[in-house]
């Protein structure tokens, strides 16, 4: 249970993607699972997500709609960010997303993860001391006194141990990212 708190957060378009793949029970099994490794693979499952999604199948998802299924994923979403989600996508401007629409809504959301996920590393390193892979205490109160935050070792070593989910007295990247989000 451990190890799935240690993974960055999944996009849920990409959960879903794998929810309703036909064959995710052997991609699962051999560990290759990769929605971007094949454009005809990525696009096939993207148009089941996108049907998936049109509950009332007249070829476009509302607001409501893109709410209800990520819900069934596990995703909040209010409706303000569901019409937010929509109308930034909605090229044609009918308050609905058609098949393209989504495709570039999926695209972006991908984007903008990646893009926080580099953010993450960059400031992770930050932190990191050279050559290191781990926040130690002392990486920790070091980064810490250059942003003028006097705590000491100990009070450093309580911070890690707040997020060391393996308890090894030092945080990796997973535990990082799980201690910013």
């Amino acid at each position: 249970m451990v190890a799935n708190q240690n993974q960055p957060k999944e996009s849920p378009f990409r959960r879903l993607r794998q929810k309703l793949s036909p064959d995710k029970a052997q991609k699962r099994k051999d560990n290759t699972y990769d929605c971007n490794t094949s454009s005809t693979t990525s696009s096939g499952q993207l148009q089941r997500v996108f049907n998936y999604f049109d509950e009332n199948r007249d070829g476009r998802i509302s607001a409501t709609e893109l709410q209800r299924c990520l819900k069934m994923v596990g995703e909040e979403l209010s409706m303000e960010d569901a019409e937010a989600a929509v109308e930034s996508s909605d090229i044609n401007g009918d308050g609905h997303l058609d098949m393209d629409e989504f495709q570039k809504l999926v695209e972006a959301t991908n984007d903008n993860q990646e893009e926080k996920k580099r953010d993450l590393r960059e400031a992770f390193s930050m932190y990191v001391n050279d050559g290191s892979t781990f926040i130690t205490p002392a990486s920790l109160k070091r980064m810490l006194s250059r942003l003028g935050d006097s705590s000491s070792v100990d009070d450093c070593k309580a911070m890690i141990r707040a997020f060391d989910l393996n308890g090894d007295g030092v945080l990796s990247f997973d535990e990082f990212a799980i201690m910013m989000h």
